[in-house]
């Protein structure tokens, strides 16, 4: 089954937020992640390093995840493209399928690939706009 969870960018401020939907929904985080663990970011500033890479809590059925944002490709930050449908589904062959059907005559940001955490990972623009992520594993 295919789950779709809302994932959230912050301007330097996910750890604090994230803790404010603790506060508030209870339960513990499912991962942490700084920018520093990810070995493809070693020529980041010391201060980039620090920021969440990737930050998850469950509400009830679903998944609130979310990142700080640092600048890669050319993109900046700014209120209102800090959204993404993030999309777990079950197989390598699904994530494949979805991939090359929602990014069709968008924008790709990363291909799907092997990623160090173990997930198999793509990120792309659609051709309306609406940014995704496909994570399996």
């Amino acid at each position: 089954m295919t789950k779709l969870n809302p994932y959230v960018s912050f301007n330097g401020t996910a750890e604090e937020a994230f803790n404010f939907y603790k506060s508030v929904f209870g339960g513990d985080f499912e991962t942490v992640m700084r920018w520093g663990d990810n070995p493809q970011c070693a020529g980041m500033s010391d201060a980039d390093k620090n920021k969440i890479m990737h930050i998850a809590i469950k509400v009830g059925d679903s998944v609130i995840m979310g990142s700080d944002f640092v600048p890669m490709g050319g993109e900046e930050y700014k209120d209102g493209n800090n959204y993404t449908v993030a999309v777990a589904p079950d197989s390598r062959e699904e994530a494949d399928r979805l991939f090359a059907g929602l990014s069709a005559g968008g924008k790709v940001v990363m291909p799907m690939t092997e990623m160090f955490w173990g997930g198999y990972f793509g990120a792309f623009g659609d051709k309306f706009g609406v940014k995704w992520m496909i994570n399996q594993g």
